[in-house]
């Protein structure tokens, strides 16, 4: 039996008709060495990225990482906020035996972020996933080092420890921020889930990587990701603007990443979640303009999450959508330029076996209803 077969099992017949456990399988798959990109006919190689698959993530995700592997990509990038910590989550709430016999509290806060490695990660099989960590992440009663206990598998990934033991020997310790270079692109995975980032030490290594990379010829790409929007984007309102330390430190690294741009000829784009909708030109604003110019920057909060409204001036962004479900798909050329375009996600997509497991009225519901942005 192959890997597909026992992963659909063990995803789709939600039962216990495979030998082993989903999160079992999702660990396992992850520890497998991520493979050269792949190059289309016109030598393109493709990943994708979104983020916020709270609430109705359990029936999102699912249609989001059939979509994904048939679109070519060769990895997938969550930016963070995977349940909601602080109230119980929709889906985990209408699953048949939570219907049956309510959670409490401490109970669901026991068991989410198992089930979304269960409900979410494991429907993506032996596909590589990379892992940001978001603000929920860190609401009480989580923390930053559970988070790091629980996901040790994906933090320690065997192309992210190879990667940090090529730049430093003796780096044996995880973090939440990590790096990986492929294709001649410096993935830069950074986090900001809490108001006292970026700290010191993450600016240090952040700064480290990045000049590491401006002296790489081979390099000719560098691509950050985070859960929050780096300060003074259009979605300030819900950004690192809310905290002195993430003005500051986030107004830096958009300046060193200017600089990335300018002197040392790299392309950068800046990816974020956070806020529950899609968007493209988010750092197209009067602070950017005069200080400095404008970086090419996303928010792909569009996993799962409520979706939210859209700021009331987003007119400089080049495109806005809200009451969405999806991903970016990102095409990276041989030049180093990227192209990202917004994958929808429709009702349709879901597995027949999740609307089974939810029922057709609830996904729905998460299709219809989940939203505040009316």
């Amino acid at each position: 039996m192959n890997w597909r077969t026992i992963l659909c099992g063990a995803l789709l017949g939600f039962s216990l008709t495979c030998a082993l456990a989903p999160e079992v399988l999702a660990q396992t798959a992850m520890q497998e060495s991520i493979s050269a990109p792949q190059q289309s006919n016109g030598g393109a190689w493709y990943f994708a990225v979104s983020g916020d698959s709270r609430n109705c993530g359990d029936v999102v995700m699912p249609g989001i990482a059939a979509n994904v592997i048939q679109s070519g990509a060769i990895f997938y990038w969550h930016l963070g906020d995977f349940r909601a910590i602080y109230e119980f989550d929709e889906d985990i709430q209408h699953q048949p035996e939570h219907l049956a016999k309510p959670l409490d509290i401490i109970d669901y806060e026991e068991i989410a972020w198992d089930d979304f490695i269960r409900n979410q990660i494991t429907a993506f099989g032996e596909f590589p996933v990379f892992l940001g960590i978001g603000n929920h992440e860190t609401i009480s009663p989580k923390t930053r080092e559970q988070y790091i206990i629980q996901f040790a598998d994906w933090l320690d990934a065997p192309k992210l420890r190879e990667q940090r033991l090529r730049d430093d020997p003796f780096s044996h310790k995880l973090t939440t921020y990590y790096h990986w270079i492929q294709g001649g692109v410096d993935f830069i995975n950074l986090d900001n889930s809490t108001p006292d980032q970026f700290d010191a030490a993450q600016m240090k290594w952040f700064e480290g990587t990045l000049r590491a990379a401006e002296s790489n010829p081979q390099i000719r790409t560098v691509v950050v990701g985070m859960h929050e929007a780096l300060p003074e984007s259009i979605s300030e309102n819900h950004s690192m603007n809310q905290s002195a330390a993430g003005i500051e430190s986030g107004r830096r690294v958009y300046s060193d990443l200017l600089k990335a741009q300018n002197e040392a000829h790299k392309r950068i784009y800046v990816l974020a979640s956070h806020s529950h909708y899609y968007m493209d030109g988010i750092f197209n604003t009067d602070y950017w303009r005069a200080n400095g110019g404008v970086l090419p920057g996303w928010i792909v909060g569009t996993a799962g999450a409520v979706r939210y409204a859209l700021p009331k001036d987003h007119s400089g962004a080049h495109a806005a959508e809200t009451n969405v479900y999806g991903f970016l798909l990102a095409a990276v050329q041989p030049s180093g330029e990227i192209q990202f375009t917004f994958k929808r996600l429709q009702e349709s997509d879901v597995p027949a076996a999740v609307v089974s497991r939810y029922k057709p009225e609830f996904v729905h519901w998460c299709f219809a209803e989940n939203s505040i942005a009316r």
